[in-house]
């Protein structure tokens, strides 16, 4: 997909700030203390899922003042549902799992199936427990039930960029959470 440069601008232009950059810091903030409460002593395995849990990984891991370790995953759901739990794996953890504490960080909940499937999948692989941590819950009606244990903020059902979610590949790196094409609502 071809995109240029005049898009991607526009579209930073006509965003709405949904969460600013104080917010979302402080919602990392509570997330750590939040992490640090379960998990703090378990020698836990934290997991970026690949590409939008990089930057909450990164924001967190210096807040997170105890022994952990850091790997990563990179799976995508199959857009046609034959099962909930069917995802392309692109890269799966190098860290064997079995009898870990995994961390499992994200940047967004939207429906769930992607974040349940890998959860499952680290159980199945041996995990001892599965905490699953998102920055931003995405509140509407299409959600299949799964819920994460620690979640920084709450939005709209709008399309949204900043902070790891990306628009076509771009603006993971925007200081704040932006809602697409929304600059004349309040």
């Amino acid at each position: 997909m071809n995109i240029l440069p005049e898009e991607i601008h526009q579209v930073r232009k006509q965003a709405r700030q949904i969460c600013s950059r104080d917010e979302v810091e402080a919602a990392l903030d509570r997330m750590a203390e939040k992490i640090a409460t379960r998990a703090a002593g378990s020698n836990p395995l934290l997991l970026a899922v690949m590409n939008g849990g990089l930057i909450p990984l990164g924001l967190l891991l210096p807040r997170l003042d105890f022994p952990l370790r850091v790997d990563y995953l990179h799976a995508t759901r199959y857009r046609e549902r034959t099962f909930g739990t069917d995802l392309q794996w692109k890269k799966k953890p190098e860290t064997p799992l079995q009898g870990e504490t995994v961390i499992v960080v994200d940047d967004i909940l939207d429906e769930g199936y992607t974040l349940e499937a890998i959860a499952a999948y680290c159980r199945e692989q041996g995990a001892r427990e599965v905490i699953s941590v998102v920055l931003v819950h995405k509140l509407h009606d299409r959600s299949i039930g799964f819920e994460a244990d620690v979640v920084g903020l709450t939005t709209p059902d709008k399309y949204l960029f900043g902070y790891g979610m990306d628009y076509k590949g771009y603006w993971r790196n925007a200081p704040g959470i932006f809602a697409v094409g929304e600059t004349h609502e309040h």
